[in-house]
């Protein structure tokens, strides 16, 4: 599967390099990706794997590889497609899989439209590049709340979704440099590479504001659903059709990046009930039982990345908290601190060590330590 996928990237490159030196109408046409393998021992010592958990573990792992195929088509518009793979191919979410397949009309910086499949308009995290992003996961309110491994249940699809999306800066200062910043889009609300089930759009979209440079000062806001079409038992009787859990979601975040300095923080709250069962296998789909956690949930993390030697070695240190019920009998809490070193823009090795307090667990308290290598071509 692998190679079928790199032999269509490659052919498909080599096809439009030889279609760009006879048509003017598309140019720029490269192909790009990155990988990160990762070594991560996990002292939790619980009996049961959960969604709070794992069992003690202590592995290397392949954690993902990504390639890319970009360009422009008459100037105006920029297209993008990406695939990923990860070291475990057995389940929907880990599957190789395409990641982003969309075109954009950009002749105008205020407003520009792209269609296809792409990262939901949601908090300053979600869009980050997996290296640029800085530790050694998402925070854990962007990875449950703005579709990695959603909390309501839906496949892994790494903060993305399928539709339409408008965008754009505006309101220069006198130096030239915008000081707001909108985005806004209509999505099926089913993750990736999966048509609507219930027929019903999310509706997702933030403004930020960049009151000096590198800092931004943004709001975001989500409305939609996530269904299913399966059977459930309700007061007693099973009942069978399409069951839609109505999403509300909003964040509150904030950044400055300068000097090369990261300082940031996002507070994410969620109203809506999830499914039991995550959306792994074809299976699962069909499983509309809720899960316990309630109809609420939320989180909060703040993180500084300071240079030690400027764009070669830095120091970083994050407060990552999530509740899955938004109450502190749930609460899993990771206090991180960690440095990576940067042997050339494109290559750099991380080291990471985190204390996690798991309220949910008998025992609370233990540890995390995790060594990645990455790199981009």
């Amino acid at each position: 599967m692998i190679k079928k996928v790199l032999f269509a990237l490659l052919l498909a490159q080599s096809l439009t390099v030889g279609a760009q030196e006879k048509k003017s109408w598309i140019s720029n046409v490269k192909l790009s990706g990155y990988g990160m393998v990762q070594y991560q021992y996990n002292g939790n010592e619980s009996t049961a794997a959960d969604e709070h958990g794992t069992n003690k573990s202590n592995s290397f792992n392949l954690r993902l590889a990504r390639f890319t195929l970009d360009g422009r088509i008459l100037e105006d518009f920029y297209w993008k497609a990406q695939v990923q793979f990860n070291g475990n191919t057995s389940t929907l979410g880990s599957s190789p899989r395409v990641v982003d397949l969309f075109a954009e009309w950009q002749k105008l910086d205020f407003f520009k439209i792209k269609v296809g499949q792409f990262k939901r308009p949601f908090t300053f995290e979600n869009p980050m590049h997996p290296i640029d992003q800085g530790f050694m996961s998402y925070s854990q309110n962007i990875s449950a709340l703005a579709g990695f491994s959603d909390r309501a249940g839906a496949h892994a699809s790494n903060g993305r979704d399928i539709g339409i999306q408008l965008q754009g800066d505006f309101l220069k200062n006198k130096n030239g440099r915008d000081l707001l910043h909108y985005q806004v889009g209509v999505f099926n609300g089913q993750g990736i590479n999966v048509s609507d089930v219930d027929q019903q759009k999310d509706l997702i979209g933030g403004m930020w504001f960049m009151p000096i440079k590198g800092m931004r000062i943004g709001a975001f806001g989500w409305t939609g659903s996530y269904a299913r079409k399966g059977t459930w038992t309700e007061d007693g009787e099973t009942k069978s059709g399409t069951r839609s859990l109505q999403q509300r979601r909003y964040a509150i975040s904030a950044e400055y990046k300068a000097d090369d300095w990261t300082l940031r923080s996002e507070y994410i709250h969620s109203t809506g009930y999830a499914f039991a069962t995550r959306y792994q296998n074809a299976s699962d789909a069909k499983d509309c039982t809720l899960s316990g956690n309630g109809d609420k949930a939320d989180g909060v993390y703040a993180l500084v990345i300071a240079p030690v030697i400027k764009n070669k070695v830095h120091a970083k240190a994050r407060y990552d908290m999530y509740r899955s019920n938004a109450e502190w009998n749930k609460a899993k809490t990771f206090y991180e601190i960690g440095a990576d070193y940067m042997f050339h823009k494109n290559f750099q090795i991380n080291v990471e060590y985190a204390l996690v307090n798991d309220r949910s667990l008998a025992k609370h308290n233990y540890s995390m330590f995790d060594v990645e290598v990455d790199w981009r071509f």
